[in-house]
């Protein structure tokens, strides 16, 4: 393992405590062995530490984790092997969602993340390859925007019609029984099974008492994005039998249909599959409706002279503005640079995300408008006229556009849009570093 800095130090997984305890523990238990090797304990240790994430009910951070896994660890091996591992119950956060109403997450800790991540890397080579090709949620060489893409062709296909399905409190209530039901389709190897069951049952530690229950996996556990696509493929190959085109990231489905009626029957299909699942359709957020404004994975697609295209959706963009907003308040006391630099990792993240949107004129306003509001930071800065007027100067101004910004020096927002833009300007920003759009 690895300390804080980087540093290599003692791993707490030696090759003794890695050596099967004779050929029977061995073969009945091969994907835990395969799990707790030490070359994948290794990566899946690299993984959970890049991920950070915060301690678990015991308290303990990665570093302290790291520590504390050198003394335990050959003992929780054991258990794990053995079958009487116990996982701690995980924390509960509660944190706000963009759209309005809360969120629950469930953090378990440092040492449960390290064991599932573990148990992911060797189970999903084996599982990924059978879920259904129209899946894109956390799944290896797929992302979001391989999504979007594939919703773009059905709908430029003629399928102008989605079905678009959103689960209620999808994660809260997935039911265990069913889950492991159909994790044991897929899997032969029981102690696999009884240690994913262990960490459904761990519960969650709520205002000191521990609070069991029969459905739900918690968001934040390395585990539950995998078991997710097991309990919803099922639904995946319902659909794929009826010959329908749809798109799935995680429990956000949308089917693309050619009218309203169809639709309307797909609605009711999905509704059955579901039930059968014991998992509820959001109906407040689910619809049978035009596939052009829809937003799906944050994008939305649109129709120009006959074709189709991807955009941010207004949501998005209204969010995006939002945080913007926030990093160039004028009342933070810091340097323009500074500013810049904060800006500069969340812009260029938001780009990444987005930039599949066909929308040049929405990126130059972007641009634009950002530029407005750093303008406006730098003369709030300069304060005075006079210092206004001779930093303008310094930076190439003629005498008559400098005097005429400086004679406007309190109306920093409508003072940025002036003559200050040939002087503040594109160049300028890009010396700073400030990302653009277009």
């Amino acid at each position: 393992m690895e300390t804080a800095n980087g540093e290599a130090v003692r791993s707490p997984i030696s090759d003794e405590v890695n050596r099967p305890q004779n050929e029977t523990e061995s073969a009945g238990q091969g994907l835990l062995e395969r799990a707790f090797a030490r070359e994948n304990l290794k990566r899946a240790w690299k993984r959970i530490k890049a991920n950070k994430g915060a301690a678990g009910i015991d308290g303990l951070d990665i570093d302290q984790t790291a520590d504390h896994l050198l003394t335990v660890w050959a003992t929780i091996r054991q258990q794990l092997l053995s079958g009487i591992y116990r996982p701690s119950p995980v924390r509960r956060v509660v944190i706000p969602k963009s759209g309005g109403g809360e969120c629950e997450l469930g953090i378990p800790t440092v040492t449960d993340r390290l064991i599932q991540q573990a148990l992911l890397q060797v189970l999903q080579p084996l599982l990924d390859p059978t879920f259904s090709e129209h899946s894109y949620g956390f799944r290896p060489g797929r992302c979001a925007q391989d999504a979007v893409l594939a919703a773009q062709r059905y709908v430029s296909s003629g399928r102008k019609v989605v079905v678009d399905v959103d689960l209620e409190k999808f994660f809260d209530r997935v039911d265990h029984d069913i889950l492991i039901d159909r994790l044991r389709k897929r899997i032969t190897d029981w102690a696999v099974i009884r240690l994913i069951r262990a960490y459904l049952d761990a519960g969650t530690l709520i205002d000191g008492a521990i609070e069991k229950s029969r459905c739900g996996t918690p968001q934040g556990s390395p585990l539950s994005p995998l078991l997710a696509n097991v309990l919803l493929d099922e639904v995946d190959r319902e659909l794929e039998r009826r010959g329908h085109c749809f798109v799935r990231y995680a429990d956000d489905a949308n089917v693309y249909v050619r009218s309203q009626k169809a639709g309307q029957r797909v609605m009711a299909l999905l509704r059955r599959l579901y039930e059968k699942l014991h998992l509820s359709v959001n109906e407040s957020k689910s619809a049978v409706a035009s596939a052009f404004g829809r937003k799906f994975l944050g994008y939305e697609l649109w129709s120009a002279r006959g074709e189709v295209k991807r955009a941010a959706s207004y949501k998005a963009q209204k969010q995006f503005k939002q945080r913007i907003r926030w990093y160039t308040r004028r009342s933070c006391g810091r340097s323009l640079q500074q500013v810049v630099d904060e800006l500069r990792p969340y812009i260029l993240g938001w780009k990444a995300y987005f930039g599949l949107s066909q929308t040049p004129k929405v990126w130059r306003e972007l641009d634009e408008w950002i530029r407005h509001r750093l303008r406006a930071i730098q003369l709030k800065q300069w304060k005075r006229s006079s210092t206004i007027y001779r930093e303008l100067r310094a930076l190439g101004a003629s005498e008559r556009v400098a005097q005429k910004v400086a004679g406007n020096a309190c109306r920093w927002w409508r003072n940025s849009r002036l003559e200050l833009n040939r002087v503040l300007n594109i160049a300028w920003f890009d010396s700073l570093g400030l990302p653009r759009f277009s």
